[in-house]
């Protein structure tokens, strides 16, 4: 018999909430947390309820703006950046700086409130704190030569960001955007992030960054966050419908834009032996559930070594550890070492199940399913938003699967028997973030890795998003607008020389670095 899990000592959501009050009383309240716009914490907004996804249990809600007031939030924001635009530069390094040692310095609550709101494991909660950490403050040591002959922008940048990476993404663009001399508007993601967000902006607040943090639905606030005449850029990172949306609106405004969107990106098997090293990767790149816009859910495979690619592939995914972020044997034990834990909500996990289900239904072969019974678990805890590791063999065109990002543990193959139908397969989602060619030809990789409509192609290696001087982007739907990454997003949020052309993906343009 499994031993009987208990949670790790002082991990409850009620610690977490208990040292939030301690730490930033300004932003946080017995039962509530505070929406942060005109440099005060305010008392609106209709908080919504919610859950962890870890065991269901109640968590703070996002405090609901209505459309009016986030209008005088924007308003209240231009104010700002027009004062923060003239601080001199060596004064918003001090500042950022002071802002990273805060949050280095209360690293593992913001950990810990990313495992109950989103259900990251202790390991990758905080790598998202260290990642953010780390990559502003590179941006710190080297901004003056990022911003010679540069000037902010004439509003703030509006940032809409989705829940997965509340850190290393939406703090980190926000900070590097305020130290290149904009005011700074963040939308909380609606799905979860809302404490974790309330504490870092607390941190960044009490250092005098301009920052405003609201939450509400996107169709209610998007009047004021994308389309207002006073927002200088909006940063979006979502899916491509919503994105689609973000994007029509500032395309008719001609506003600045950065819209980092889905992808289907996929790993393709050509001509290839070397499985030992294919192996080593595969429980990796089920981080998270997959729950990133830079993860794999797609292989391509040559039909030929299928044996072989499951020979390697099917034993890696059998060692995903899966289960709830915090349980332990003893309550001092260390926190448990996870590949993931629940997706997002329940809903999610509803809605992965029932296109496996259909796939399956209208064709697919199920190759592998991971099983409840191996995963840890609290006793008697809700499990409704966890989805153990799932592979299928040829999902049928009808499906979701063929051809979109499903965002969780869920794998499909796709056979193929020629160069054409594998570049074909591997762009079926008209573009994506990153791609990997395993091949043992380095000619071949050379010759077939420009057909491959991804932003960064990877040899028989990953692709990330990638930190500080790394650049990032997107090809067809998966990106519109600035590039970003190293000096990139500092130009991205900046003003150049006039008729300066941004690389990027643009309606009018597309520009490589």
């Amino acid at each position: 018999m499994p031993p009987t899990l208990t949670l790790k000592s002082g991990t409850s959501w009620t610690d977490a909430w208990q040292r939030c009050l301690t730490v930033a009383p300004e932003a946080f309240r017995d039962d509530r947390v505070l929406n942060l716009w005109d440099s005060a914490w305010q008392p609106d907004g209709r908080p919504l309820p919610a859950v962890s996804p870890v065991d269901g249990s109640p968590v703070a809600g996002p405090p609901r703006l209505d459309r009016t007031t986030a209008r005088q939030a924007v308003r209240a924001a231009l104010d700002r950046h027009r004062a923060w635009r003239h601080v001199p530069l060596p004064e918003r390094k001090a500042r950022v700086a002071a802002t990273l040692d805060a949050l280095t310095q209360h690293r593992e609550l913001l950990a810990l409130l990313l495992v109950w709101e989103i259900g990251k494991p202790w390991r990758l909660a905080q790598a998202d704190v260290d990642r953010a950490v780390d990559g502003v403050r590179w941006y710190v040591d080297g901004i003056d030569g990022m911003l010679a002959g540069r000037s902010p922008l004439d509003g703030p940048v509006s940032n809409i960001a989705s829940w997965n990476y509340p850190m290393s993404v939406l703090v980190h663009a926000v900070l590097v955007q305020a130290l290149a001399g904009n005011a700074v508007i963040a939308k909380t993601p609606t799905d979860g992030g809302v404490a974790c967000l309330t504490l870092a902006s607390a941190l960044a607040a009490r250092e005098g960054i301009p920052v405003t943090l609201v939450s509400g639905s996107g169709g209610e606030l998007s009047e004021a966050l994308v389309r207002a005449p006073e927002i200088g850029c909006v940063s979006f990172v979502g899916g491509r419908d919503t994105g689609a949306a973000v994007a029509t609106a500032v395309a008719d405004l001609g506003k600045r834009h950065i819209l980092e969107q889905e992808g289907l990106n996929t790993w393709g098997i050509w001509n290839h032996s070397d499985w030992d090293t294919l192996s080593a990767v595969i429980p990796g790149l089920f981080d998270y559930g997959k729950q990133r816009c830079t993860a794999y859910p797609r292989f391509v495979v040559q039909r030929r070594l299928f044996d072989d690619f499951l020979a390697a592939y099917l034993p890696a995914v059998r060692t995903l550890r899966v289960g709830h972020p915090l349980a332990v044997e003893h309550p001092t034990d260390p926190h448990p070492r996870l590949d993931f834990g629940p997706v997002i909500s329940a809903a999610k996990a509803k809605e992965l199940h029932d296109q496996v289900a259909e796939a399956v239904d209208r064709g697919a072969v199920p190759l592998h399913r991971g099983t409840p019974s191996d995963a840890r678990f609290l006793p008697g805890q809700d499990t409704s938003a966890y989805v153990q590791p799932v592979t299928l063999l040829n999902p049928p065109p009808s499906s979701p699967l063929h051809h979109a990002e499903p965002f969780g543990p869920v794998d499909t193959i796709v056979l193929v028997d020629t160069e054409a139908e594998l570049l074909v397969a591997m762009n079926a989602s008209n573009g994506a973030l990153v791609a990997t060619l395993s091949t043992d030809d380095r000619s071949t990789y050379d010759r077939l890795a420009p057909h491959i409509r991804a932003f960064k192609v990877g040899h028989g290696v990953p692709r990330s998003r990638g930190d500080r001087d790394e650049l990032f982007g997107g090809f067809g739907a998966s990106w519109r607008g600035a590039f970003v990454g190293g000096d990139l997003l500092v130009r991205a949020v900046t003003r150049g020389p006039a008729g300066e052309r941004l690389p990027g993906n643009f309606p009018e343009y597309q520009l490589m670095p």
